[in-house]
């Protein structure tokens, strides 16, 4: 996938559109990624010994291609590839720049 772990990315769908946040984790087999901040939902957790019973807030993974990253000029963008010196080097398709 083009998209790495703490890459700043922008929400293009769903109930969280043009939210901002930094990937947490990829999930590479599934497609699927963990921004922060985004895609919330509510679980109930039942009481367990001491501890009582409560609803808590989690983030749920969505899939790969509903992120964008953000480049060095701070605009969502499409990644694209380029090989200098025999690295192969992400690059940002909108600026062109190296991310």
């Amino acid at each position: 996938m083009k998209v790495h772990t703490w890459d700043k990315v922008k929400i293009t769908t769903w109930k969280d559109k043009w939210k901002e946040g930094k990937i947490l984790s990829v999930d590479t087999k599934n497609k699927r990624v963990l921004v922060e901040g985004v895609n919330i939902v509510s679980r109930s957790v039942k009481k367990q010994g001491a501890n009582p019973g409560q609803i808590v807030k989690l983030e749920k993974t969505i899939d790969v291609s509903n992120v964008m990253i953000i480049d060095s000029t701070w605009k969502p963008s499409r990644i694209g590839y380029k090989i200098e010196n025999g690295k192969k080097e992400r690059i940002a398709k909108k600026s062109g720049k190296k991310i």
